[in-house]
């Protein structure tokens, strides 16, 4: 089973509203498709959007990598030495997570169709079908409590608020505006992508404690490089505190559990570089007791599909950020997840799920 080709093939689609979070505002999605055809006909598709303030990618970056380095450097290996294959993989370039994942979920596209089983139960098989929140992007207060609303009534029943862009008092607000909302019983998780200083941090979140907000975690409450700060926040704090932008890596992932920085760990296959090194990661938190979630960025439901996958199949990953495919004006894909309000199911079918012919008239 060789690597006969790959080729790549840029994606834009208009978000139905824009998102907006501490760090960017994005009105389309933007993506670089990957399309693996191995020489016994076998075909593996993968994502990767360009998130420039967190990975630091660009479509032209993903692209190059792709075409430049990672493309030279796997076509005609063979998938059946696939420790070898995922080694030469993420050995190749240093950084460029995203453009290494588009790679490695059409890889594993491809391993698994060839095992004739689902991506998940291909990875481990725990679960077929999970729970996804739905982000409420930062505004002001009074718009983000409506948004909020909308989001119950059309069926979900965790929210992840985003916070961290200005005033803190101001991000307490949004929050006690979306609580009065919504009512006591919906699940809020507050994400502030790095925006808080450590003294914000602890101030906000021990103020939200006392007005009794029920905030089940809070992700990322300070910058990715401060691991001491993040430690200090979850030392002096009660709610959950999770580790999103400061863990790329598993060498990120042991600093932050050898010094017990954070309560919970947010990974994306955009950070880690796909699925190979994420199961490193959550493997890594299980064997210190902390829960995973995995997470996405704005992302078409190619991508999102393969995370949720590699989400279903293990026990230890108990969150689920699967929101993105949602806030697209169309899907223009068939096959792969499927959504039935805040639930997510996975097919059947080997592989993703997401077959070639559809894809290929879409981006024809």
């Amino acid at each position: 089973m060789i690597i006969q080709s790959i080729d790549t093939f840029p994606v834009a689609i208009p978000l139905h509203t824009p998102f907006k979070t501490a760090l960017r505002t994005v009105t389309v999605a933007e993506s670089i498709y990957v399309k693996v055809t191995c020489t016994d006909g076998t075909i593996g598709w993968g994502e990767a959007p360009p998130t420039h303030v967190i990975t630091g990618e660009s479509l032209s970056s993903i692209n190059y990598c792709i075409e430049k380095i990672l493309k030279p450097a796997t076509l005609g290996k063979t998938l059946f030495e696939r420790e070898k294959l995922f080694e030469i993989l993420h050995g190749s370039v240093v950084g460029n997570t995203s453009a290494k994942a588009a790679l490695d979920m059409a890889l594993y596209d491809c391993l698994s169709q060839i095992c004739n089983l689902p991506l998940f139960q291909f990875l481990g098989g725990y679960q077929d079908s999970m729970e996804t929140d739905y982000t409420v992007s930062i505004n002001d207060p009074e718009q983000m409590a409506t948004d909020a609303s909308h989001y119950i009534t059309n069926g979900f029943n965790i929210l992840k608020i985003k916070v961290g862009k200005d005033d803190i008092e101001k991000d307490i607000e949004r929050i006690r505006a979306i609580r009065r909302t919504i009512g006591p019983d919906p699940l809020i998780r507050l994400d502030a992508n790095q925006g808080w200083s450590v003294k914000q941090a602890i101030y906000a979140i021990r103020r939200m404690e006392e007005l009794n907000l029920q905030i089940e975690l809070v992700e990322q409450p300070v910058k990715a490089y401060a691991i001491e700060e993040l430690k200090q926040v979850t030392d002096q704090t009660h709610t959950p505190i999770m580790a999103d932008e400061s863990v790329f890596s598993v060498q990120d992932a042991k600093r932050v559990l050898e010094t017990k920085s954070a309560d919970l760990i947010n990974i994306k296959l955009m950070k880690s570089g796909g699925i190979y090194q994420a199961m490193k990661i959550n493997q890594l938190a299980e064997a210190y007791g902390i829960p995973c979630m995995v997470g996405s960025m704005i992302e078409t439901k190619l991508g999102i599909t393969a995370a949720a996958h590699f989400a279903a199949s293990q026990k230890n990953i108990t969150r689920f950020d699967f929101d993105a495919p949602l806030m697209l004006s169309n899907d223009p894909l068939y096959g792969g997840v499927y959504y039935e309000g805040c639930t997510m199911t996975l097919s059947d079918e080997p592989g993703l799920g997401i077959r070639g012919l559809e894809l290929e008239h879409i981006l024809s």
